[in-house]
């Protein structure tokens, strides 16, 4: 199995209701490289005394349990100086909205598979910057901590609005493109556009793209303009999607370019 990139072994609590739950992921732990089970609880006031107690990196949180469920205990030790990640696992998919709400780093439907495990583990081990900017109070220098929701095999996630270049519509479906992935979304241009009107700029019936990220406006070349029913594009950094821009949009476009 593959180990963290750090080498550093993750200490692991596992916290559920159901003592066979706790011995599967222990299970699956014991088979993992790189984690190390820390320890166990079964309420979510216990969680929160052993976090601080023990200090895990990582903390494997179900949802309902009796007394403090998942989500209050995770809201209560994200509030520590430096908090472990949270992974949820749960049964249920109806608490994904607030999972990260509460600072998730990932959203587990049970049951869960190994692969799926290994996967959540790695990215909480990575943690990225938008994702500490969950984890700490926000100041003015900080970037946009804004987040879009998205529905991905694993189950639900979130991407900081920031990363993102451009939205193309295709169809029946919206692609969020970031500087490395292309993320499928189940929100209408129209929407996402009237929700963040300071961030994206309609430049296509199709196509909104990030105002910080754009750098130019670029001739296509007359063969290709035909195809792309647009004479020109927009460049952004940190991606090769390149939204056509149609002739109405492009003194909006243009203004943007002057002001930058």
């Amino acid at each position: 199995m593959q180990q963290p990139h750090d080498n550093k072994v993750r200490k692991i609590l596992v916290v559920d209701d159901e003592p066979p739950a706790r011995m599967r992921l222990r299970a699956m732990l014991d088979e993992l490289e790189g984690y190390r089970w820390l320890g166990e609880a079964g309420h979510g006031e216990q969680a929160v005394s052993m976090s601080e107690d023990l200090q895990p990196d990582v903390i494997l949180m179900d949802i309902r349990m009796p007394g403090m469920d998942g989500l209050q205990a995770a809201q209560k030790i994200s509030a520590a100086a430096h908090p472990p990640a949270v992974i949820f696992c749960t049964a249920y998919d109806e608490h994904a909205l607030q999972a990260f709400d509460a600072n998730a780093v990932a959203y587990l439907l049970k049951p869960i598979k190994q692969q799926d495990l290994l996967a959540a583990l790695q990215k909480a081990s990575a943690i990225n910057r938008a994702q500490l900017a969950a984890l700490q109070p926000a100041s003015d220098a900080d970037i946009d901590t804004r987040y879009i929701r998205i529905k991905t095999s694993r189950g639900e996630e979130r991407i900081a609005l920031n990363e993102i270049r451009a939205l193309v519509a295709d169809n029946k479906y919206v692609s969020a493109f970031t500087a490395g992935r292309e993320l499928i979304l189940d929100q209408s241009l129209r929407n996402l556009e009237s929700e963040y009107p300071d961030y994206l700029l309609r430049v296509h019936r199709n196509a909104l793209v990030a105002m910080p990220h754009v750098l130019a406006l670029e001739k296509i070349p007359t063969e290709a303009a035909i195809e792309a029913a647009g004479q020109f594009c927009v460049v952004l950094d940190g991606t090769s999607i390149k939204p056509s821009v149609s002739r109405r949009h492009i003194a909006q476009l243009r203004r943007l370019l002057r002001q930058g």
